[in-house]
């Protein structure tokens, strides 16, 4: 059994001549990036992998994440302006040792893949969060398995 957990990056800033890829988070994202963090730890939910699209807001977002756990990150291009494809195939080359990862990626790739999953409709909101159980031993069989809606969570939701 595996966990997948879909993360979209912390609310961010618009600055005048900032391209898009170096967008910053603003006040409010640095803000909620680590209460979601905490909400997750708080609910006992293990991350093995933390892997971020590579642009500062989403970055910035997934170092927040991993300092809250501990652990270190990686990047991956493919996680930014991404199609569904981009998750699956980053998602069958993960090292099997990996028993729960998550992404942190942008919209609207990252809602529309989450929608893929399961019949649990979501629209990730900036810094939400949707963990699914993928039922496989191999991430390679990723396609095949089948997953299961676990939790949705905005920082709207709750006021920890």
């Amino acid at each position: 059994m595996k966990t997948l957990l879909l993360v979209r990056h912390a609310k961010s800033d618009w600055p005048v001549d900032v391209e898009d890829f170096d967008r910053p988070l603003n006040d409010l994202g640095i803000t909620n990036a680590p209460k979601m963090a905490h909400l997750l730890k708080e609910k006992s939910v293990e991350i093995d992998s933390f892997i971020s699209s590579p642009a500062k807001r989403a970055l910035h977002t997934c170092e927040l994440f991993s300092e809250v756990f501990e652990k270190s990150f990686s990047t991956d291009k493919t996680l930014y302006n991404p199609r569904e494809s981009n998750f699956e195939n980053l998602i069958y080359g993960l090292d099997d040792s990996i028993k729960s990862v998550a992404l942190f990626s942008h919209n609207n790739g990252i809602s529309n893949f989450a929608n893929s999953l399961t019949d649990e409709i979501v629209n990730l909101p900036t810094s939400g969060v949707v963990g699914y159980e993928i039922d496989c031993d191999n991430w390679s069989d990723f396609e095949i398995a089948k997953k299961r809606f676990l939790f949705f969570y905005s920082p709207k939701n709750f006021n920890p």
